[in-house]
């Protein structure tokens, strides 16, 4: 995103609505930081300028990236899917993505207010890549990992920064603990934060044996979850 200095009237009515702080005021005009801007478009869709001076510019590569894990309207061409992941678990009984005895992860990067870079997302999915994990085809991240058995980016698009991103993968229950010590220790080196999804599918019984493996593995879950009770025989089993 961009301001036409020789429009803005400093009046700086835009700069509450920047959620990483890349606006802010610069001589006698507003200014948008290239380097901290993630292309969410959130200041240009509040429509707030009184001049209309924030401008949406035609993004090239690399850049693009940031519009497309930023920005909640843009759709990704690889999967068809819009924002930074793939459908929701809630569709599980179509897709049947997640069977009984397997528990899902997502690992949601950065947020607003600090953002996170595919440097900073390449340390988790290397460290996950030793142990041999398959990443969600489905996923946007995913189809930018140019060496998927290491979990690595493409280099010029490595210090791109955006709003989040989201790693997806699917191991075993008995694995969880695993996936938990690698995700700790590598937490401690980065310069951003995740949040930790859990996904399961309930046995026939209404029982969760993945959330009984977390609680074993003294992992406290929030109880804000989303669950999908079906509308009739499940698509896929």
């Amino acid at each position: 995103m961009l301001i036409d200095p020789d429009v803005c009237i400093s009046c700086e009515s835009c700069i509450p609505y920047c959620p990483v702080e890349a606006i802010a005021m610069k001589a006698a005009y507003t200014a948008i930081d290239q380097d901290l801007c993630v292309e969410c478009g959130v200041c240009f869709r509040a429509a707030v300028c009184p001049v209309e001076a924030i401008v949406e510019p035609e993004l090239t590569w690399p850049r693009t990236l940031r519009a497309l894990f930023s920005n909640p309207i843009t759709v990704f061409q690889e999967t068809g899917v819009a924002g930074r992941g793939t459908d929701e678990v809630k569709s599980n009984d179509v897709t049947g993505r997640f069977g009984r005895g397997e528990i899902g992860f997502g690992v949601e990067m950065g947020r607003p207010g600090t953002g996170t870079t595919f440097r900073q997302v390449q340390q988790v999915t290397m460290a996950l890549a030793k142990a041999e994990v398959n990443f969600e085809k489905k996923n946007p991240l995913t189809t930018l990992l140019y060496d998927p058995k290491k979990g690595r980016f493409r280099n010029d698009i490595l210090d791109e920064r955006v709003l989040t991103a989201i790693i997806e993968f699917k191991v075993p229950i008995e694995r969880a603990k695993d996936m938990l010590e690698i995700l700790k220790k590598v937490s401690k080196n980065l310069d951003t934060v995740f949040s930790l999804d859990c996904i399961s599918r309930p046995e026939a019984d209404g029982k969760l044996p993945a959330l009984a493996e977390l609680h074993r593995l003294s992992m406290e879950t929030s109880d804000h979850v989303k669950i999908c009770t079906g509308l009739g025989r499940p698509k896929k089993e």
